[in-house]
């Protein structure tokens, strides 16, 4: 019988990288499945399950709404900040308010980071830009702030920013020490019930291998690591794949559920029936 393929997707980032190590390695192998691995960035990844282009595939907590239809979630491999997250900087400001009528540069339409923007700030424009570009045109002057996700979290100090506002930080505020959800993996509907959950402890498995063998895992997931050195890379890891990365449980499933719910309060999301995990 032939092997099925599946297609994953998931961003070139150190954090999925290290996920997917043992599946992509080979260390991790699901019986008569082949996976095929598909990495773009996480906004291009967004767009494709619009279109229920990928099997499973990594996408932001924002998109769901969106692709609810197509997708169930999984309860491994989800990205959520505890008391971290996207982070809004700048060279010359430092609060919110002195951001009033200005612009901020923010990583993608339908990133998490751009949600919690538009939820949490008002009188502020908003431009969408590739977010690796996000620091050099807050530095060109071409923008007076920037929204920062991935490794930018943990770099912008050194490089000369300010923080005006860690929605990490905010959100652990705002609903009572839940952890903040910015990426999902999720799985196709019409492979069934039964092939979902396979998936899901495939990925599972790979994140469990990773953490039992990270003198592997850690330098294959910092070829990812744009201008990181392995200290920093390492801790970017370990910031998102946690034990929640592994089963988000129902604390992340409360998490989410309380996201979509405030997105869709603000008419920026559709409503969600109950999240239901796999």
């Amino acid at each position: 019988m032939p092997e099925k393929i599946i297609r994953v997707g998931h961003s070139p980032d150190p954090d999925d990288a290290f996920m997917f190590y043992g599946l992509s390695s080979g260390k991790v192998k699901l019986e008569g499945i082949r996976i095929e691995h598909m990495l773009e960035d996480i906004q291009t990844l967004n767009e494709r399950a619009m279109r229920a282009e990928l099997e499973v595939t990594a996408i932001s907590a924002h998109a769901f709404p969106h692709v609810a239809d197509k997708y169930w979630i999984m309860a491994t491999g989800a990205s959520m900040g505890e008391g971290y997250g996207p982070v809004i900087v700048s060279r010359k400001y430092r609060t919110l308010a002195e951001l009033k009528g200005k612009a901020v540069a923010t990583p993608g339409k339908l990133t998490t980071a751009t949600l919690l923007f538009r939820i949490y700030t008002e009188g502020i424009a908003n431009v969408d830009v590739p977010f690796d570009q996000i620091m050099d045109r807050v530095t060109s002057g071409e923008f007076d702030a920037g929204l920062l996700i991935h490794e930018g979290q943990i770099t912008y100090a050194r490089e000369g920013f300010n923080k005006v506002l860690d929605f990490g930080e905010l959100w652990e505020r705002e609903t009572d020490g839940l952890p903040l959800p910015l990426g999902l993996d999720v799985v196709r509907k019409d492979l069934g019930e039964e092939m979902a959950r396979t998936l899901s402890a495939g990925l599972k498995e790979s994140i469990h291998y990773g953490y039992t063998h990270q003198e592997e895992a850690i330098p294959y997931a910092l070829r990812w690591g744009r201008g990181i050195d392995a200290k920093l890379g390492e801790r970017f890891v370990k910031m998102y794949v946690s034990d929640l990365t592994v089963d988000m449980g129902e604390k992340g499933k409360r998490a989410l559920d309380e996201l979509f719910r405030l997105g869709a309060g603000k008419g920026l999301l559709p409503p969600v029936p109950e999240v239901v995990l796999y």
